[in-house]
């Protein structure tokens, strides 16, 4: 059985090498580092909402926009009524919003809907310094514009806000979104802003510079655009700022079926997008030595990641089942071999291991007693990615957009009073 021994090292041994870049990276989170310099308001905004069928909630948005700590001669909000056949449009208009109706059948997608706005507002007499992109199920810290602003006047062209749950204790499967999106952010987002990498757009709570977005042109149409338009502009030199105190509140699918189809589309277009992108960025960091231009290669292939990780669990059991003279985990027998380490040192590591997000979760002020019990499921989740990452690889030319839909009609307000009492809890 010596050939699963060694296909067993083909597999592990790469996913060992990712994880450990990965958790190396994460150490860089710990420290969220000295505050920056605030600047006087200088950028004026065009604040875009994306929104198709959105009546439910589409309003809570905009108030919260109408009432952002900035002032309000340097910032309008427009709400793309994309494909709509409810009353979005009358609700966003009736909230003070600047509503643009767009019916194209044949373009669907928020891709194509910013597309088209984006040139709305290049055409426009009254003239922006920067765009901000929202999801219509969104809420917006009032501090936002103010946080964007400084990010930008020290010379970032896109920066990405911290992107935070509304709806958390929903269910077990909002809770497991929303320890993924917190310790994302401290692990990785925040951790490659210290080291003077490039954070990733995260689909909303963003803002673009207005001149580099005509220069560059948008053309992030696929299931991923977020995705999509980050390898883009780090193919052309720019870094994305990460404000770590620019929050954005979103709302979790409730239920397994919900996030499935919402994964398996993030899966698709990550595999649409690595097939276009991943070449062109290794060649370059490989070319310019530029590491930012390796580590979002790296990111844009997760799905293949993902699997190349279930691959080796299925193998480590056969291992195990087939009693072929190993440790369980083949890297344990050889770190084991090389280092020495034995098993009551792997077993303080394994502990580590586990507690390790809850204290970056700590960090943040995001882990209390209910989310301390979702954790306990939420390795579940985790392996949940592994067949909706296949899903995904196996039906990437399927562009087909679907849409998620919003429910939970929470306001600002209620957020700030929920931080409060949480804030009292853990006081």
């Amino acid at each position: 059985m010596k050939y699963v021994f060694y296909l067993t090292a083909l597999i592990q041994i790469p996913v060992f090498f990712i994880t450990l870049y990965y958790i190396i990276i994460s150490i860089f989170g710990i420290y969220k580092g000295k505050r920056h310099k605030e600047f006087e308001p200088q950028k004026k905004f065009a604040i875009i909402v994306a929104a198709h069928n959105e009546e439910m909630v589409i309003g809570h948005i905009i108030d919260s926009l109408m009432d952002l700590d900035y002032p309000h001669n340097m910032y309008d909000v427009f709400v793309i009524a994309d494909n709509c056949t409810d009353k979005t449009a009358k609700i966003a208009d009736i909230h003070g919003a600047y509503v643009f109706e767009r019916q194209n059948d044949k373009q669907r997608g928020k891709g194509y809907a910013l597309e088209w706005m984006f040139q709305n507002i290049f055409s426009m007499k009254k003239k922006y310094d920067c765009i901000a992109v929202f999801d219509a199920d969104n809420l917006v810290s009032k501090n936002f514009l103010r946080e964007m602003n400084n990010k930008l006047c020290e010379g970032y062209k896109v920066v990405q806000g911290f992107l935070d749950s509304k709806n958390p204790n929903d269910s077990w499967i909002t809770a497991s979104y929303s320890i993924a999106f917190w310790s994302s952010n401290r692990m990785f987002q925040l951790a490659k802003s210290n080291l003077g990498l490039s954070s990733q757009i995260g689909g909303t709570g963003f803002c673009v510079d207005v001149e580099l977005l005509k220069q560059l042109g948008w053309g992030a149409t696929c299931l991923t655009e977020d995705l999509e338009f980050s390898c883009k502009l780090i193919l052309n030199g720019e870094k994305i700022g990460w404000a770590h105190d620019a929050v954005i509140y979103d709302e979790k699918p409730l239920t397994l079926k919900q996030s499935w189809k919402q994964r398996k589309r993030w899966m698709q277009g990550f595999a649409d997008v690595s097939g276009r992108f991943f070449f062109k960025l290794l060649i370059k960091g490989i070319k310019d030595f530029d590491i930012t231009a390796l580590d979002c290669a790296l990111y844009t292939i997760q799905p293949y990641i993902l699997i190349v990780f279930g691959v080796s669990t299925i193998l480590t059991f056969t291992q195990s089942s087939l009693n072929i003279p190993l440790n369980v985990f083949l890297i344990k027998f050889l770190l084991s071999s090389a280092l020495g380490i034995g098993d009551e040192m792997w077993n303080i590591i394994m502990i580590i291991q586990f507690f390790y997000t809850p204290a970056l979760l700590l960090l943040d002020r995001k882990l209390d007693l209910r989310i301390s019990l979702w954790y306990i499921i939420y390795p579940l989740y985790v392996l949940t990615w592994i067949p909706i990452a296949l899903s995904g690889i196996m039906n990437k030319n399927n562009k087909e957009w679907t849409h998620t839909i919003h429910t939970r009609q929470i306001s600002i307000e209620d957020i700030e009073n929920s931080c409060e009492n949480g804030k009292e809890s853990l006081a």
